[in-house]
């Protein structure tokens, strides 16, 4: 086992630290229910197969998730929250008891051939997700997703790959893992005691010039790519203006409820809440264009081009409705016989909604004027701005 797991035992010691000690107002009472899975309890293992390995190898260890995620928690402590250890079940009878778990929504695993070469590609998407335990209904969710990505020079085994899953929970190259970024989310999160306004991606479309582009990992069953797109867009949003987003429920959630399975087997059915404003985001394209050639190499820029509308559907309220555009430059040396466009048009797509998500944020509409062309994205930006502020 790695260092992280190791110093499990350590960071239990240092639990009673992150039940802070607050001046005024009293921190919000959160019960940690730890590591939880997304969907119909009976296919997790067809739909999660790696990480319920690692599951299990840790609990093969002696110290299974819970654990482990309780000992993150414990090294990041909150200013607003007050989690908590008890047992779920002692959580009945309560007016209201908050519960809140990393829940793992998708696992993607693929490996792509480059030649010779071999591409592993481990993705693991969740949400800090807290839920009222005596009405079933999620309150607040933070997005959040770690990438792992690999080259062999041959097919990688099994235990490779596991191995790769591990580094994506547990942390690698420096970066944190989804354990410490879901720690991180409750360091920062906070639940109002007010019923807060609602955001949600409810709608994503491709047209089939977008959809030849993406690799095959994406294009595997219907909706995985909308899923992808929609978790990449709400989390953008979520991490850089720091507003909560319901889940993207497709593939998952039928009728406005989501089936949640906890690591003690515990089954809940948790009711989502009805977004107050919807964001509707269509992509039209990727386009790739030579932008220099030299001796040693050719540049290229990478472009994504979506349409984001943001509305209250109540009202019928229109916030934003504009195209938007990214670039991004990638250098392919002269010596390189494979290519590999995707993770270029990732970064351009991904980039292009972090900078849009950082202008409604108000760090900045420089880049903003030069994205859109639409006459009034200045006075768009500034209403999506307000009303996102409204679901803090």
């Amino acid at each position: 086992m790695s260092g992280f797991i190791r110093a499990v035992a350590t960071g239990a010691l240092a639990l009673a630290a992150f039940i802070p000690f607050m001046c005024g107002a009293q921190p919000t009472h959160v019960t940690l229910a730890g590591l939880a899975f997304a969907g119909d309890a009976a296919s997790l293992e067809q739909r999660f197969p790696y990480s319920r390995r690692y599951e299990a190898a840790l609990a093969k260890s002696g110290i299974n998730a819970y654990a482990v995620i309780k000992s993150a928690v414990a090294s990041a402590p909150s200013e607003g929250l007050q989690v908590t250890t008890e047992q779920i079940d002692e959580l009945k009878g309560r007016d209201q008891a908050l519960v809140t778990s990393l829940v793992v929504s998708s696992e993607t695993v693929s490996i792509e051939s480059f030649g010779a070469l071999r591409k592993l590609f481990v993705l693991i998407r969740g949400q800090a997700l807290f839920f009222d335990f005596k009405s079933m209904a999620v309150v607040r969710s933070y997005p959040l997703s770690f990438a792992y990505i690999d080259v062999f020079d041959r097919d990688p085994t099994e235990e490779e790959i596991q191995a790769r899953v591990r580094h994506v929970y547990e942390g690698a190259g420096g970066k944190p893992g989804m354990f410490a970024r879901y720690a991180a989310v409750l360091a920062k999160a906070t639940v109002p005691a007010q019923v807060p306004r609602f955001v949600k991606v409810t709608k994503v479309s491709m047209t089939p010039d977008m959809l030849a582009t993406l690799p095959a990992y994406l294009k595997s069953a219907p909706g995985v790519a909308e899923t992808w797109a929609a978790d990449m867009v709400s989390e953008a949003i979520s991490t850089r203006v720091g507003v909560p987003i319901v889940p993207y429920t497709q593939g998952y959630a039928v009728g406005g409820v989501m089936p949640l399975r906890v690591s003690d087997g515990t089954v809940f059915t948790l009711n989502l809440p009805k977004p107050d404003y919807e964001i509707a985001v269509d992509f039209p394209a990727f386009k790739k264009v030579k932008f220099g050639e030299a001796a040693a190499g050719t540049s290229y820029v990478y472009g994504s081009f979506a349409n984001v509308r943001i509305e209250e559907p109540l009202s019928g309220t229109v916030y934003m409705n504009a195209a938007f555009k990214n670039g991004e430059v990638k250098v392919v040396p002269a010596t390189q016989t494979f290519v590999d466009d995707f993770p270029a048009y990732y970064d351009s797509l991904n980039g292009m909604f972090q900078k849009l998500a950082d202008a409604v944020a108000g760090r900045g509409n420089s880049w903003v004027k030069s994205a859109s062309a639409t006459s009034d994205i200045e006075s768009q930006i500034l209403k999506t701005k307000q009303l996102l502020d409204l679901c803090k």
